[in-house]
């Protein structure tokens, strides 16, 4: 049994964000509630976004002391500050204002405070990404996000993205918490490390662990190779088990294309065709 559903971020008509909008199937009945998948991915999604920031404004903006400038890339305001124009930890603060503004159809509101240790090219160095009166789309995001620079083999960095304290607040003001940690690699892009487009990140291994509103939790884990092109906004190969409640599957994200298309297919063999 298969099912044709769309995960529209913060349009459903319900005000439900990340709940299926439409459906081919006639028969409902019994059928798993994949919502909070929905939400899962899309907390999945978001911290990649951030994290695309963190390092588009820690390669792109100029290191002149105490300096306001748009990044590329970037609707935002961006300030630097540091001891000096050669010294770390630089803070970057990443300043959508309180209206908003808009980065790839994409409306993003309050700040994105920065820090990064070293360069993140260095080894042992750590870009810490908090949020302040943040939201994208209408969706409030909180929590910290660390990515850690791991790397052991030179030709292949590896970095340790790890979400602590994570809320997504939805637009019914449903709340859902988050956490965990992914390893990543990155696999093409090294030899030039102030271009980014060509950079593509494969994540071999890792886990996260959304609770929903009612106390239910629903752990992600890598099963297959999770790719992510620095050129897309969405993860376009790999896999993730699933397991929580009655929702045990596998989500496969597809043949490598830059499409916000998934499948999830339960345990009971449905499958659900999504779409951030």
């Amino acid at each position: 049994m298969k099912k044709t559903a769309i995960l529209l971020l913060a349009i459903c008509t319900t005000g439900l964000t990340y709940t299926s909008c439409s459906s081919n199937d006639e028969n409902k009945t019994n059928q798993p509630d994949v919502s909070t998948i929905g939400t899962s991915i899309a907390i999945d999604a978001t911290t990649e976004m951030d994290i695309k920031t963190g390092l588009l404004v820690s390669t792109k903006t100029s290191p002149t002391g105490k300096v306001a400038e748009n990044a590329p890339g970037l609707c935002a305001t961006v300030t630097v500050t540091q001891q000096n124009a050669d010294s770390y930890p630089k803070v970057f603060t990443v300043d959508y204002g309180t209206t908003g503004c808009t980065d790839n159809q994409i409306i993003k509101k309050g700040k994105l405070k920065i820090t990064l240790s070293e360069p993140i090219t260095t080894t042992g160095s750590k870009m810490t990404i908090e949020r302040i009166d943040y939201s994208i789309n209408g969706i409030k995001l909180e929590g910290t996000i660390e990515y850690v620079n791991s790397t052991t083999v030179a030709t292949v960095p590896q970095f340790t993205r790890t979400v602590t304290n994570g809320k997504f607040t939805d637009l019914a003001g449903r709340v859902f918490l988050n956490t965990g940690t992914i390893t990543v690699k990155q696999t093409a892009g090294v030899d030039t490390p102030f271009l980014l487009t060509d950079n593509i990140y494969e994540m071999p291994q890792g886990t996260h662990t959304v609770t929903a509103p009612n106390g239910e939790k629903l752990t992600l884990t890598v099963q297959e190779t999770l790719i992510k092109k620095y050129s897309c906004e969405f993860i376009s190969k790999g896999s993730l088990k699933v397991q929580g409640g009655i929702l045990n599957g596998i989500i496969d994200y597809g043949n490598n294309d830059c499409d916000s298309k998934y499948t999830y297919t339960n345990e009971n063999g449905t499958s659900f065709n999504l779409a951030m």
